[in-house]
């Protein structure tokens, strides 16, 4: 059932409910990463900007759904390091080399932004003040990192669902939702500078993790998610506690 025929089972529909779930699940990092890069930009171009890389993020999906044959084959060997420290011959394929290209380009990004956090610089003075140049930068950053975010969003996808019709709405749908909703996470984050210092310190794992992961080492997900679900309600419940702290006391008459 791969037409539009396969919309009459509810086997599709529940298959289509989980991905756009999950791929939002997964889109949450590649939103706060976009809202992080975008907050360097002047405050009338940062909706744009944000706009602009959700777009391309689902451009990206989409282009890799439909070749998805290629996705397979990257799975594919390339050449075999064999090293003495190492027990057997390790190959490397070409998603290997995505994941950890994608990886270390996350850790250095968010190592050197917490840097740049802590210094108290402004990235757009390092710029050179020029809106549009700082844009395309932006922008060109947003790609590298919509690539990586983008193919392991597939490979879930593929792992998931066998009807491309399905992880096509599927991804739009969640992409819709996303981008209905960026602006608000981007507020939340750019409002609460420990909340966006802890989201920095999890792109960090994240990026991590993608090097793990080219390095054949599995890590299950939800264990990182749920680190990052509970690290992020304690941060409410501080937000929370210093709301308070700051309110004028209530005396009695």
């Amino acid at each position: 059932m791969y037409g539009l025929e396969a919309f009459s089972h509810v086997d599709t529909w529940v298959s289509l409910l989980t991905l756009t779930l999950m791929e939002i699940v997964l889109g949450i990092d590649n939103i706060i990463f976009i809202s992080i890069m975008v907050n360097r930009l002047p405050v009338a171009e940062q909706k744009r900007g944000r706009t602009i890389g959700l777009l391309l993020a689902l451009v990206f999906r989409i282009g890799l759904l439909l070749s998805i044959s290629w996705i397979v084959s990257l799975r594919a060997a390339l050449f075999t390091l064999t090293l003495p420290w190492l027990s057997a011959p390790f190959p490397v394929s070409g998603r290997d080399l995505i994941l950890l290209a994608g990886g270390l380009f996350l850790i250095y990004k968010s190592t050197t932004e917490i840097h740049t956090k802590l210094q108290g610089e402004e990235e757009l003075a390092q710029m050179g003040g020029n809106a549009t140049k700082a844009l395309s930068q932006v922008i060109l950053q947003i790609i590298i990192i919509d690539l990586v975010f983008s193919f392991d969003s597939i490979l879930t996808a593929v792992g998931l669902v066998d009807n491309v019709l399905v992880m096509m709405i599927a991804v739009v749908v969640s992409m819709g939702i996303m981008l209905a909703f960026s602006g608000v996470v981007a507020d939340f984050v750019n409002r609460h500078p420990t909340v966006k210092m802890l989201a920095l310190s999890f792109l960090i794992m994240i990026g991590m993790m993608l090097v793990m992961e080219a390095a054949h080492q599995h890590l299950d997900k939800g264990y990182l998610y749920f680190a990052m679900a509970f690290s992020l309600l304690v941060e409410m419940l501080n937000i929370r506690l210093r709301r308070k702290a700051k309110a004028p006391p209530v005396h009695g008459r």
